[in-house]
């Protein structure tokens, strides 16, 4: 009997990819912005730094875009 064959990877779209970015903007800007905590560790707020990289690269366009991404 012959083995079934696992599913191909299904590639993003467009729409997809830009969904996946905004959210992943708005995990690192709720991160970022959050208050430490007092009297605990005052670097307990941790966040990709790949994502950091990204929005420093970014247009202000592109980035006010993907923070108004639900008001659409």
């Amino acid at each position: 009997m012959a083995e079934p064959k696992p599913p191909k990877r299904k590639r993003l779209n467009a729409e997809q990819k830009r969904a996946l970015r905004a959210a992943n903007l708005k995990r690192f800007v709720q991160a970022y912005g959050r208050q430490a905590q007092k009297g605990i560790e005052p670097n307990d707020r941790s966040y990709d730094e790949k994502v950091e990289k990204a929005v420093k690269r970014m247009k202000p366009e592109e980035l006010g875009r993907l923070l108004r991404d639900d008001e659409e």
